[in-house]
């Protein structure tokens, strides 16, 4: 039988295949005729099965020879770069993951075995409807909407929520054209040197750091803080410019990428053509087209969500994450990775560049700033004419408000002013729905779900109540389930929804636009609400956090946050930061063109260190506090922390695991670490299964993974529950 050479196997020869199936190891198959390479994806038989797997090294050859089945064939896809393999390893020893689960992260497009082939699609032509239906509107919008998009008739029907028919009676008036084309084709190249916009004399300087600093084709890491509205993403995109002109690939992350229109035009603008979108909204075929001209060098530029880090590059050279302190980069399930970190380690192994942009760096950034790791860019000024907003707090003590009511007299006051100037207010509040609890006035019960320990939160747009752990809904009761009393249930507290007939009520000549994601049917027509809005199609704006990512409202002048201490409750060591970094990007959507703008914080604590912090616009003390803080008790980013969910039908053998763990904790300690638990989760019970807590915290040197990995390796599970390890977790629920 042949031996391997260092990269390259011979026909026969046995080698090691990882596959995404959950198997704790490499399978051994005798290399296909022809031969194949060190990451190959190839086809391999697994029982009756055939699976996609990658050539990972040599085999063990640790049992009978003669039944080792053969590679059935090498796929007609870029094999796995070496780069990409260490980056998935080192990804799996650091967040303790089993390499079949990263292997599924890194190849998440449909059909990778298919063979080249022709495919009919369809895109916008030319003329109009001989009449106009709201389907076909909904078709032409679609194709209007999503550029240099191709879609199956399959994909268009889905995405419009139209039949074949419609489709196929506009092809026939030439509405929509059908064209045969190969499966996988290249994007239309950018043009990193097509006229972008002139840069005030701070952008230019940092552009031109961030430019010298891709000339050294090393890697390094840059966090670009710059006040809302002073033109980050005009400045990072000439460091785009310049990884294209040296011929590699840019990836930006943004954390609401369903709803980046907005941004997608600015980079279309600058380069003359579309970027490669990524994420969830992506239809099946342009995923799978995306992945593969990745692969090939044919996307040059790729926006995406976090899991876009996971796409096989050819020659990545710079990795953008915008708005690096959100919380939505860290998946909470699955994998349970940090995207803003595993950007940096994948730059680190492939010696590409990191722009890590915020206006409000999280802690982490910050500290590594401080510390010298990375380097530190400021923008202090808003572009152009605009101002940063005067930010100022309603003391709700001395306001008269009656107990249904929670718009003060002096917002409503700020608001009526901006009406009768024609200008746009939005009013935010981090809760959505219409109410958060439902109460009985009969007997007292609250409604809560079913399958969790978490109230049901009514959503009168939708005449149902939703569970925001599990999303389990059902229909909103005429009478109590508890009591059976009948009109009796009442609303307690407010959401966005009530805030909308709040608003009504108080402004009723004013033209009011909810914007929540659970309002919409697709990020489609919650990208059309947004651009109605930016283009004054709404007076006064009410919105969760969704509204503090990156919108452009040019004509709002007001922010009024309703409830500011909402943040600041419970025992999240990131509350503080939290709290900080929305309330100052959600005051900073006011005023970002020619008028001035002021945000009005409802507060019943403006004596706290954080709102005071928030008013002083004292960024810098706000983190120097915050930052001695954490130290002091040995917290991230000062100090490690893993944390260790046990869940299962039944309470007690969660418990039961918790305790076995908790005694048994040597190789904790070994490392100074200590474990506190176990404990009942915040949300005790969701989706039927109990959850119970434990949390590990190690000194910042400590090898904490290994320790971790020792550790719940030394008691066995049983089959019903289920042991998931988050090394530096961001919630705690």
């Amino acid at each position: 039988m042949s031996s391997p050479t260092a990269d390259f196997f011979d026909q026969g020869a046995l080698v090691g295949v990882l596959t995404t199936q959950p198997l704790d190891r490499l399978l051994d198959y005798k290399a296909p005729e022809g031969g194949c390479q060190i990451g190959a994806f190839v086809e391999v038989p697994l029982g009756p099965r055939k699976v996609v797997g990658v050539v990972w090294g040599p085999g063990q050859g640790d049992f009978d020879i003669n039944k080792v089945r053969s590679v059935i064939r090498v796929l007609d896809v870029v094999p796995m770069r070496e780069e990409m393999q260490i980056f998935l390893r080192r990804a799996a020893d650091y967040t303790l993951t089993p390499m079949t689960a990263m292997l599924r992260l890194a190849t998440r497009a449909p059909g990778l075995g298919d063979p080249p082939s022709m495919r009919k699609v369809f895109r916008l032509g030319h003329g109009s409807p001989d009449r106009i239906t709201d389907a076909r509107l909904r078709v032409m919008d679609v194709l209007e909407g999503n550029g240099d998009t191709l879609f199956t008739l399959k994909e268009l029907s889905e995405e419009a929520g139209v039949s074949s028919s419609v489709i196929k009676g506009l092809v026939k008036q030439g509405v929509v054209a059908e064209e045969d084309t190969p499966r996988d084709l290249p994007f239309r190249r950018l043009d990193p040197d097509h006229a972008g916009k002139a840069l005030t004399e701070d952008q230019a300087d940092c552009a031109d750091a961030l430019c010298a600093a891709l000339r050294t084709g090393d890697y390094g890491t840059t966090l670009l803080r710059g006040v809302t509205g002073s033109g980050k993403t005009e400045v990072y995109l000439e460091a785009v410019a310049e990884a294209l002109r040296q011929g590699r690939q840019a990836l930006v992350l943004l954390p609401e990428i369903a709803l980046s229109a907005e941004f997608l035009s600015r980079v279309e603008a600058r380069f003359g053509a579309r970027a490669a979108e990524w994420h969830s909204g992506v239809t099946m075929t342009e995923r799978r087209r995306i992945w593969k001209m990745v692969g090939q060098g044919g996307a040059q530029l790729v926006v995406g969500a976090r899991s876009a880090l996971f796409l096989p590059f050819r020659d990545l050279g710079l990795i953008v994450v915008d708005e690096e302190h959100d919380t939505s980069y860290k998946q909470e399930d699955g994998v349970m990775y940090n995207a803003r970190d595993m950007a940096v380690l994948r730059a680190s192994i492939c010696g590409a560049q990191v722009i890590l942009a915020s206006a409000t760096p999280s802690l982490e950034s910050w500290s590594n700033a401080e510390a010298g790791k990375y380097k530190r860019l400021d923008l202090e000024a808003r572009f152009g004419a605009a101002v940063m907003p005067e930010i100022r707090c309603i003391d709700m003590r001395a306001e008269t408000l009656p107990g249904d009511r929670w718009i003060s007299p002096s917002l409503q006051a700020a608001i009526k002013t901006r009406l009768a100037l024609g200008e746009q207010s939005l009013l935010f509040l981090n809760r959505r729905g219409y109410a958060p609890v439902t109460l009985c006035r009969a007997c007292g019960n609250q409604i809560g779900c079913d399958q969790c320990d978490a109230r049901m939160v009514e959503h009168r747009f939708l005449k149902r109540l939703m569970c925001h752990q599990c999303g389990e809904t059902k229909p909103m009761p005429e009478a109590c389930p508890s009591c059976a009393a009948e009109g009796r249930l009442a609303a307690v507290g407010p959401g966005v929804e009530r805030m909308g007939e709040e608003a009504a009520t108080l402004f009723p000549e004013a033209r009011i636009a909810t914007l929540s994601s659970d309002m919409f049917g697709s990020a489609r027509a919650l990208k059309e609400q947004i651009g109605k809005i930016a283009e004054g199609g709404a007076d006064i704006i009410i919105g969760t956090q969704l509204v503090a990512k990156g919108h452009n409202f040019p004509l709002l002048t007001l922010v009024g946050v309703i409830d500011a201490d909402l943040g600041l409750q419970g025992s999240d060591l990131r509350a503080a930061e939290r709290t900080f970094q929305l309330m100052r990007q959600v005051a900073g959507r006011a005023g970002r063109a020619e008028k001035p703008g002021t945000a009005l914080l409802q507060t019943f604590q403006p004596e706290h260190p954080v709102i005071r912090a928030i008013l002083s616009g004292d960024e810098e003390g706000f983190w120097r506090a915050e930052a001695a803080g954490r130290e002091a008790a040995g917290v991230p980013p000062f100090g490690r922390m893993a944390g260790i969910i046990l869940s299962s039908p039944e309470l007690q053998d969660a418990f039961d695991l918790g305790n076995t763990l908790a005694n048994n904790d040597g190789p904790l300690r070994q490392i100074g670490a200590q474990v506190y638990g176990p404990a009942p989760a915040p949300i005790a019970r969701i989706r039927g299964r109990h959850r119970v807590r434990l949390l590990v915290k190690a000194p910042k040197g400590a090898p904490l993974q290994g320790a971790v990995a020792r550790w719940v390796k030394s008691v066995r599970a049983p089959n019903t529950l289920r042991l998931s390890v988050d090394i530096d977790p961001q919630s705690f629920y």
